[in-house]
């Protein structure tokens, strides 16, 4: 990653005022899950500010929680407890609740080709090796899943504005339990340049003498 480049991302960002929540005037996290979608042929994108968030999110998306179960190879430990804390049972054998690529500099071009076999109802993409802090999306093609996965990260509301005012709260949506898994619009941006920069094709150097 050069850094004039990231340089211009953080300055571009914080010229707009809007650096550390979810405001109807940020453009850099729509811009981010704009460039998800079309990479990944999903048609809604959530971010999050953790792996363990996109899990989350994507499980609560399906209605899935607290004494239930969901098929998933050989989760890693990580997974395993945080499944355990949300009081979620594994099983190897049934349909996958999510699908799961990690990304990072060296593999962060092929995103589309990660994902191309994924037929869960949930994609969860971490993007934390990108490098610029936790990070992660989940990906779906379900309204019924995004909505409420979206509703999660944000204490039950679409935005801040909604956040305080329930105005458009809806029963079947918002969850029991609600969190904070808002993602930076700083690290969203910074996400968005490393991806964009790694799908360019490789510029040639020229001969040396």
């Amino acid at each position: 990653m050069e850094l004039f480049d990231t340089a211009t991302v953080l300055a571009r960002v914080l010229t707009t005022g809007v650096v550390m929540s979810i405001e109807k005037s940020d453009r850099e996290l729509p811009g981010l899950e704009r460039l998800l979608t079309k990479q990944t042929g999903r048609a809604r994108a959530v971010l999050v500010n953790s792996r363990t968030a996109a899990v989350h999110a994507a499980l609560a998306g399906q209605g899935i929680g607290h004494g239930d179960t969901i098929a998933l190879s050989e989760p890693d430990a990580a997974t395993g407890r945080f499944l355990d804390w949300l009081g979620v049972g594994v099983e190897e054998q049934g349909r996958a609740a999510y699908d799961y690529v990690s990304l990072d500099s060296a593999n962060a071009d092929r995103l589309g080709e990660l994902t191309r076999t994924a037929t869960a109802p949930a994609l969860v993409v971490d993007l934390t090796g990108l490098g610029f802090g936790p990070a992660a999306a989940v990906l779906t093609d379900d309204d019924a899943v995004w909505a409420r996965a979206e509703r999660l990260k944000i204490f039950g509301a679409y935005d801040l504005r909604t956040m305080w005012t329930q105005e458009e709260a809806d029963a079947s949506l918002v969850p029991g339990v609600q969190f904070n898994y808002r993602l930076s619009p700083l690290v969203a941006a910074c996400v968005r340049m490393a991806l964009t920069q790694a799908a360019r094709p490789a510029t040639p150097t020229g001969a040396r003498s």
